[in-house]
């Protein structure tokens, strides 16, 4: 079990995201896949509504934080337990966003890659940033974590 003071996460999230995205627009370059389907006015569309899907999963997740006056940052301890707002529907609006980003940037680019890197993407995210901090929440908030988590699934 994890016995820091904080999840012991040091990459920040976005920045895996970030580096995934970033690596499949490099594939593209490398290996281009036919991108006609996302240039169509129906995925353009899909892909800006994945965007301001993601800003509002954004907004309310930053705005719970704001107010408890929690860490955003992974190496600093959680002053609190969220379980309000939009975390009383996931527990992961943050990273759940980013996917959203990430998809709507997908289409919005005309890159088949970036969904084939997705579950990859959603793999490295739940192996290495999710389930430390699932521990460290766990020791952290005990019985009230367990409880959370029996009502609010990880991601939707």
């Amino acid at each position: 079990m994890n016995t820091k003071n904080h999840p012991g996460i040091y990459i920040p999230p976005p920045l895996i995201y970030v580096a995934f995205f970033l690596l499949s627009l490099l594939i593209q370059k490398l290996w281009p896949l036919n991108n006609e389907l996302l240039r169509v006015t129906t995925a353009k569309t899909i892909g800006a509504l994945m965007i301001v899907l993601y800003l509002l999963f954004f907004i309310a997740a930053i705005r719970r934080f704001i107010l408890s006056k929690n860490t955003l940052v992974t190496i600093k301890r959680a002053h609190s337990l969220e379980t309000s707002g939009i975390y009383a529907f996931t527990r992961n609006p943050m990273y759940l966003s980013l996917v959203c980003l990430y998809a709507g940037l997908a289409i919005l680019f005309g890159n088949w890659w970036t969904f084939i890197f997705l579950p990859l993407l959603i793999m490295v995210v739940q192996l290495y940033v999710i389930k430390k901090e699932e521990q460290y929440l766990q020791q952290a908030f005990g019985s009230s974590y367990y409880e959370y988590k029996k009502k609010v699934r990880r991601w939707i």
